[in-house]
């Protein structure tokens, strides 16, 4: 029996010694090369449901379009996994909730911030039945159910564009807990599915606890402008260790959510509420952002828009000529903490680019690793010339509870020219499940099957860069 390995990503060898089990690398000599990087469930999971959060304020139009251009490469990627595409739900949901909050409200009179905003509906469109994109093979044949008429890319063009009107204070946050929990959004979260959160912003979480927190203007609060959301859901250990320091021109450092904040509410809260989605393995949480660089993080005097008094504002990190002139982005302080829990499931890609192939290719890369790719990515080093043959150096195992306590290791070796010692490991090649150059894959042999919650760990040489 064959047990295929997923390729995770191929980073210096240097790095992989921080985070894999040691006795594998220990017979790895990172100094041949590279490493590749591999880890996969031996039961495989190819159902993912994936949510798009969609900032729909008014500076996000370009990169709207931005990211249906290029979310064909996202799916491409998909594509290339050894059986084709997962079994996916997408939604899109924006960021708008209205002037809501989350122990009362909403808070009324503030502009465009109308009740509820979107509510955490999923958007539709005429050429999709149902809330939600469904393309699945509910048999494993191949045979493909559809619930959209023409192609995928087209079906997530006419639900990705959510607009640029939504309220100016975007509570991405809480947008997604309601997604995932309105009724109305039906069947599109399956027990067994993996989930990916994907956020797509040029601002931070501005998800408010307190209506109060879009009071009018008052000596307490400020102006009426987003920078509330900097002000009374960010601290800074460096410039701004309280609310009146954070309002203070200049540079700042150590920034993280203010968790203790009267109006916003706590990252922390969002963390557990993905985790309690997925109670028996938190693994199956996958978070991605597309957004602001978190540095620098400065505050600036800047009068608001359609106004000439300047007021402190959050100057932008990053920025980039667009199509419709040049573009900007804040730094996501809130949004890139709630990734950072969930390590290893994460990836972080900045908006700031014209292009964002590259963004979605990064996060569709890390789907494609949790659901399992067996390919070799890299161009494997051959350790020994002298030999007849290529002389592959791998370092295999079955691992147990994974980066836990109780982790559990015990080491695959590699098979011999009749496999007559099994489990073992050995490079083979197959242009039809690896369509790189060298068509190269790891598998298994296997004479019984292993625990259930196995993962298979391999680091393979690859040749240097």
């Amino acid at each position: 029996m064959r047990t295929m390995l997923a390729e995770c990503l191929v980073t210096s060898a240097l790095a992989l010694l921080a985070g894999c089990p040691d006795r594998t690398i220990s017979v790895v000599n990172p100094e041949q090369g590279r490493v590749e990087y591999k880890d996969i469930p031996v039961t495989v999971n190819r159902d993912i449901d994936i949510l798009f959060v969609v900032d729909n304020s008014k500076s996000m139009a370009d990169k709207q379009t931005n990211l249906v251009t290029n979310f064909p490469d996202f799916i491409n990627v998909l594509q290339g996994i050894p059986g084709g595409l997962p079994n996916v739900h997408i939604g899109v949901v924006s960021s708008d909730m209205g002037g809501n909050a989350t122990q009362d409200g909403p808070a009324t009179g503030v502009s465009g911030c109308n009740g509820r905003g979107d509510n955490g509906a999923l958007r539709t469109d005429p050429s999709i039945t149902g809330s939600f994109i469904s393309d699945v093979d509910p048999t494993g044949s191949g045979t493909r159910t559809k619930n959209y008429t023409g192609d995928l890319a087209t079906a997530f063009t006419q639900i990705a564009r959510v607009g640029d009107t939504g309220c100016g204070f975007e509570q991405h946050l809480e947008s997604m807990r309601k997604a995932l929990t309105n009724p109305a959004n039906g069947s599109f979260l399956r027990p067994s599915a993996y989930l990916a959160v994907i956020f797509i912003a040029d601002e931070d979480d501005c998800s408010f606890s307190r209506a109060a927190g879009l009071g009018p203007e008052s000596a307490a609060l400020g102006t009426l402008q987003s920078f509330r959301c900097t002000r009374f859901g960010v601290t800074c250990e460096q410039g701004g260790a309280t609310t009146d320091a954070m309002k203070q021109v200049g540079s700042k450092g150590q920034c993280h959510p203010n968790e203790s904040s009267q109006y916003l509410e706590s990252v922390q809260t969002y963390v557990q509420f993905l985790k309690s989605l997925k109670p028996a393995d938190k693994d199956m949480v996958i978070v991605a952002g597309i957004m602001g660089t978190i540095e620098p993080f400065q505050v600036e005097m800047r009068p608001p828009q359609g106004q000439t008094v300047a007021e402190p504002a959050l100057a932008h990190s990053c920025s980039y000529a667009g199509a419709e002139g040049i573009q900007f982005a804040d730094p996501p302080v809130r949004l890139k903490f709630l990734l950072d829990q969930f390590p290893g499931r994460s990836a972080f890609t900045t908006i700031c680019q014209r292009n964002l192939s590259d963004g979605l290719g990064v996060i569709a890369n890390l789907l494609r690793s949790v659901v399992g790719d067996p390919c070799i990515q890299g161009t494997l080093a051959d350790v020994d010339p002298d030999m007849t043959g290529p002389q592959y150096d791998c370092a295999v195992s079955d691992v147990t509870n994974p980066g836990e306590a109780n982790q559990k290791e015990t080491i695959i070796p590699a098979c011999d020219a009749t496999a007559s010692h099994k489990p073992c490991w050995r490079i083979t090649a197959d242009a039809m499940k690896c369509a790189n150059d060298d068509h190269l894959m790891l598998q298994v042999e296997r004479s019984q099957d292993p625990e259930p919650e196995t993962h298979i760990i391999a680091n393979c040489v690859t040749e240097a860069i």
